[in-house]
């Protein structure tokens, strides 16, 4: 019952932000409950599928999601994410804690320098050749990334829409919930096969997780931007210190 609330208020956080959670979820799940780091990420990434879906249709009701875009990048990371999945089983378990910090601690970085010193885009004039070629590259890196690491990859797949395909901030937010639903089905897939998914585990985590996420993406609107802001850059940066600690 205490995973179940402890997902449940993480949940609200990550639909607020446009997150997967699956960097958060690892963190908590090995220092906080004490669980393997390949099962924690297994089992994160495959909640992931489950939490995103709930988060994604709630930012598509508040026009939130660019379902081109979404769909172009999603595709493009599925297969990665399957692909660095395999690899990640290869990654001693000392080294994979060390470099999901890292992964998390920089995103965080990028999303600051984004976020705080650069004006976003108002108006997507990118055309149809770029976009295709832009979301696939942003697709295969962010996907392989989230399948080598366990983490959603959120901050570089909002950091790659804000920047690369001139999305706004809170289109970037709700597009993001939509991209990492195909690239958690394909790295939670990848997980499967190699046995690092604790069906228990996986069961408790949904309930809290995507019932809180469901609420969170509510508040995306209502929020003033800086609290937005805040919020994108503080929750990695969060994860990425649990980790290492």
């Amino acid at each position: 019952m205490i995973i179940i609330m402890t997902m449940f208020l993480l949940g609200i956080l990550l639909g607020f932000i446009g997150a997967g959670g699956a960097g958060f979820v690892i963190a908590l799940l090995t220092v906080a409950f004490g669980f393997p780091i390949h099962t924690a990420l297994g089992t994160s990434l495959a909640a992931m599928a489950f939490t995103t879906l709930s988060g994604a249709y709630s930012h598509f009701r508040e026009k939130n999601v660019d379902i081109k875009l979404g769909t172009i990048v999603g595709l493009s990371a599925f297969f990665s994410s399957f692909a660095g999945a395999k690899l990640a089983v290869y990654i001693q378990e000392d080294l994979l804690h060390y470099f999901t910090a890292a992964m998390l601690l920089l995103s965080a970085v990028c999303m600051l320098i984004k976020l705080f010193m650069s004006t976003e885009s108002s108006e997507n004039k990118l055309k149809t050749r770029q976009l295709w070629s832009r979301g696939i590259v942003i697709g295969v890196l962010t996907g392989l990334l989230a399948g080598m690491f366990g983490v959603g990859s959120a901050p570089f797949i909002q950091l790659g829409l804000l920047i690369f395909l001139q999305l706004s901030l809170r289109q970037s937010v709700g597009t993001t919930m939509l991209v990492i639903l195909p690239i958690s089905i394909g790295g939670g897939l990848g997980y499967v096969t190699e046995g690092f998914v604790d069906g228990a585990l996986l069961l408790k985590v949904l309930i809290g997780t995507m019932a809180g996420a469901y609420v969170g993406a509510k508040f995306t609107n209502l929020a003033p931007k800086p609290v937005l802001k805040v919020a994108v850059i503080a929750t990695p940066a969060v994860a990425g210190l649990l980790l290492l600690i």
